[in-house]
């Protein structure tokens, strides 16, 4: 009977062990994560906004950079309410887990009772040798001697060691419910700003109203722009046949030496993995086609990313690479064309230059100014084409933290 009970008690210990769950933080950490990325691109437009609203000029970066920041805080808000229900799913876990562990501690209790009866009715020196000498050899004496002192061992042993793993539970929802209450703050405090924040979707649409008054300059301004576009494209496209040209009549029957080619299937290999060329900045257009955000009907094509930056930020080679052209497109828009093998990445609006025709630049080195203009306005336009074929930098470019 006892042996029964014993064994018993090792079964329930090994299934009970098994069946105690581990928290998995992977879903928690990557959520977090997304979280921090969002309040810090939050935190950079407000300090872009605020260099802008020092001019007191109403300007379509503006409507821009307050479009970009009411989209981050409703994925900010998507992401919080994700991690709220992620962590009220752990809770309600642990709280079955935990119910289930009382249930099973106290049938280990009442086999305790039960085994430690027999231990006090046969622990006395009488019983103890009439259970000793009804052995049949001196072999069998000695292991029932060990059974009766290992059961008494054995029972306070796991008996302390579930007591110690109800408490580590109850330790675990505890913090999940301080974890819950911190999120749910955190998303009170989310909604509060969203409320605030369509508070000012009242001085988007205002401003808007204003711009939209202002027609006439606004599509003379996108006209300028149109042009700078296209004369930015025409000499990319003039650089790279330039450059093949130059290629082939160097290496005759080839169009890439050895090493371009090798510098060509590194660039590829890094497709999702080149650092930003800015150190610290917003996406304030993406690439594409896109609807005016003012004028009604039209549209506007960009080549590339326009990255919203600080007053003074440099512009930063995203790959080693060979300068093949620097290109004045205005007086405060210069241009500079990289070669990397059989691509080129492109980094425009520039007003000050920091590198020359053909010379060999490393990842990440400084190669210019970026423009700021009377309206506190601090934009990179970045390009990255294949050959002649236009390519979409956000395909290129790392998504982790600027």
């Amino acid at each position: 009977m006892v042996r029964e009970k014993l064994l018993f008690l090792i079964l329930f210990l090994f299934f009970f062990g098994r069946i105690t769950p581990g928290f998995s933080q992977t879903q928690t950490t990557n959520l977090k994560a997304r979280r921090q990325k969002l309040e810090k691109e939050i935190s950079y437009t407000n300090k872009l906004l605020g260099e802008v609203n020092k001019n007191k000029k109403n300007t379509i970066y503006e409507l821009q950079l307050i479009s970009n920041r009411m989209d981050m805080r409703r994925r900010l808000m998507a992401i919080l309410k994700k991690e709220i229900a992620s962590l009220t799913n752990n809770i309600t876990v642990t709280k079955i887990t935990i119910r289930d562990m009382n249930h099973r501690l106290d049938t280990l209790k009442k086999e305790y009772v039960n085994i430690a009866w027999y231990l006090y009715k046969n622990d006395n020196n009488y019983n103890r040798l009439i259970f000793l000498f009804s052995a049949d050899d001196f072999n069998q004496a000695y292991q029932r001697l060990r059974y009766l002192d290992e059961i008494s061992a054995y029972i306070r042993k796991e008996a302390g060691r579930i007591i110690i793993l109800e408490k580590q539970k109850k330790d675990k929802l505890d913090k999940l419910k301080q974890d819950k209450a911190e999120k749910k703050t955190l998303m009170d405090n989310e909604t509060t700003q969203l409320s605030r924040l369509e508070l000012e979707q009242s001085r988007k649409i205002r401003l808007k109203q204003k711009l939209t008054g202002q027609e006439k300059s606004l599509r003379a301004h996108l006209r300028q722009k149109q042009k700078e576009s296209q004369k930015l494209e025409a000499q990319i496209k003039e650089a790279i046949a330039i450059s093949t040209r130059n290629a082939a009549n160097t290496s005759k029957s080839k169009l890439l030496t050895a090493s371009e080619r090798r510098l060509s299937f590194t660039f590829n290999a890094d497709k999702g993995q080149l650092p930003w060329p800015v150190k610290k900045g917003v996406v304030s257009q993406t690439f594409g086609v896109h609807n005016h955000p003012v004028l009604k009907h039209v549209k506007i094509k960009n080549n590339g990313v326009n990255i919203a930056t600080a007053k003074g930020s440099v512009a930063r080679a995203v790959f080693p690479g060979e300068v093949v052209n620097v290109v004045r497109i205005t007086n405060t828009n210069i241009a500079i064309i990289l070669k990397h093998g059989n691509y080129f990445t492109v980094y425009s609006g520039l007003d000050k230059v920091l590198v020359k025709n053909n010379q060999q630049v490393t990842q990440q080195q400084a190669l210019g100014i970026i423009h700021t203009n009377l309206q506190g306005k601090t934009e990179l336009h970045f390009e990255v084409w294949h050959n002649k074929n236009l390519q979409n930098p956000t395909y290129w470019l790392r998504k982790n933290v600027r």
